[in-house]
């Protein structure tokens, strides 16, 4: 294990869903401290990493003490709804930055299937092969670790039935559990879809409007779903537009929605959507006033740096000027020379006036973590 130069015996680790933890209470933290400093004596600073740490009632009031006396440096992660961003900023006074872990990103699953590609040949003919046959793998397996070790995405549903019952209607006394579950089942089928709360009230039959707004809270709470919501810089029209919704993976929404055919543009696109998140972009769709449309902006402070279009199928020819139509009036409206056009599989480079055009396969784009900065 890489350590950077800091001796192993200045870092404890310690997942607490080993079962050596059964009965381990809060009182127990200061007898642990105590014992690992006799046996290990480290000499500095010190780094603990703890592992699920929400199965400890109690764990922030030990953390807090810890460092407050001591020269040590905490890793604490969670996996369900207790250790979302709000309570760990309530829980830990000031004292923490927190770190979202998305799935898996295809870099990452071709990683964690023990492949090893040199990027700059991707368009060798063997590589590339092999790219494209991890990628079709990703799209039905997904991003999540247990389904990817084992080629098994029966899991995934055990993954959404948790998320539904135990991270947000057992946190949240949610009594209408199942108006929460046809919400839930309805956005799965919908990704990339923008709907309003008045038309999710009249699909699902909820009551109150302010019901679907409390019940889409919870679920992007529980990171279930993501929302991108439409830029403008008037906040009353921002308010005004429902946002895009997607599955914070695109395989679980295949695996828990209800389709009657595979829409392959919108999964790419759900895709492309957590995959600029994961890459900690600011994001959000644009439309125009006569309706044309661009599937993501990427906005950095005050500026949009990038513009990105989604397309499974490019060579149809009214396919084709419509997904540019988007980008020209996008690039005229921020005053950018360049923009995307992420595809299943074209490669191409179209000029029209100023605007450069990359289309891009989605498996290349993917493989490179410097797509936004070749467009700014």
């Amino acid at each position: 294990v890489e350590t950077k130069g800091v001796e192993p015996r200045q870092i404890m680790y310690l997942n607490f869903e080993d079962e050596r933890f059964v009965g381990f209470k809060s009182d127990d933290f200061q007898t642990l401290y105590e014992t690992y400093l006799s046996l290990e004596e480290p000499k500095g600073k010190t780094y603990f990493f703890l592992d699920e740490i929400q199965n400890i009632e109690n764990w922030e009031r030990w953390v807090n003490r810890l460092y407050e006396f001591s020269d040590i440096k905490i890793f604490i992660t969670g996996s369900n709804a207790t250790m979302l961003a709000g309570d760990i900023a309530s829980r830990l006074t000031g004292r923490n930055r927190v770190i979202e872990l998305y799935p898996f990103s295809f870099a990452e699953f071709i990683h964690a299937k023990g492949t090893r590609i040199d990027k700059k040949s991707l368009f060798v003919p063997e590589i590339k092969a092999s790219i494209i046959g991890h990628f079709n793998s990703y799209i039905k397996i997904g991003g999540f670790p247990e389904p990817i070790r084992t080629n098994d995405t029966a899991i995934l549903q055990d993954y959404y039935r948790d998320i539904i019952y135990r991270d947000i209607a057992a946190r949240y006394g949610v009594k209408h559990i199942l108006e929460l579950k046809e919400l839930a089942l309805f956005l799965a089928s919908s990704q990339g879809g923008a709907i309003s709360l008045k038309k999710l009230k009249d699909t699902i039959s909820i009551n109150s409007l302010t019901t679907v707004k409390k019940y889409l809270g919870y679920l992007e709470q529980a990171y279930l779903f993501i929302p991108v919501r439409l830029f403008s810089y008037s906040v009353k029209r921002q308010i005004y537009n429902p946002p895009k919704i997607y599955c914070i993976d695109h395989a679980l929404a295949a695996q828990v929605g209800f389709r009657f055919s595979a829409d392959t543009g919108k999964m790419l696109e759900n895709i492309v959507c957590i995959e600029l998140k994961r890459r900690g972009e600011e994001i959000y769709y644009w439309r125009d006033n006569s309706g044309v449309e661009v599937d993501f902006i990427v906005r950095r402070k005050t500026d949009i740096v990038a513009i990105i279009q989604v397309c499974h199928l490019i060579e149809n020819i009214n396919t084709r000027q419509r997904e540019i139509r988007g980008i020209l009036a996008a690039a005229a409206e921020f005053g950018l020379n360049r923009a995307t056009i992420i595809t299943s599989d074209a490669w191409d480079t179209e000029i029209i006036g100023d605007v450069r055009i990359d289309i891009v396969p989605i498996w290349k784009w993917l493989m490179e973590e410097d797509t936004i900065k070749a467009e700014e």
